[in-house]
């Protein structure tokens, strides 16, 4: 089952973050928050909190095993662009975009064994 953690409007251009995201793409949950850790660029930590994302919903939300997981799919879009003047001489002003960015991380492991309820545990205990 494939779990997925998305990290929108992050104020880092895509061409910047895809760098840091191509280094990560594939590998397991543990070996691309040691290597976004110790990378020195800006996009490094919000790539790193998306995969952190993505592995706690997987363990949270789909019972997943947090050590199997590893990163499927990651993903850089492009967000909305925030348009802004810079002055320039002669009293003009000239345009500028700031761009953001659209993280999506898909992680997939194996499955933890299903937890039996309490009801269950009480009718068996019946049954004996």
């Amino acid at each position: 089952m494939a779990v997925q953690a998305i990290a929108k409007g992050v104020r880092i251009s895509p061409r910047k973050v895809s760098v840091v995201a191509a280094l990560v793409r594939g590998r397991t949950v543990e070996d691309a928050v040691t290597i976004l850790e110790h990378t020195p660029r800006r996009a490094a930590l919000a790539v790193k909190k998306a995969v952190q994302s993505a592995a706690a919903n997987a363990d949270h939300n789909h019972n997943l095993k947090p050590g199997t997981l590893s990163i499927v799919e990651i993903t850089v879009q492009a967000g909305p662009r925030l348009k802004r003047y810079r002055p320039a001489s002669h009293g003009r002003a000239l345009p500028f975009q700031r761009r953001t960015s659209h993280i999506r991380v898909v992680v997939d492991g194996e499955a933890r064994p299903a937890r039996k309820s309490a009801a269950e545990k009480a009718a068996k205990k019946e049954a004996k």
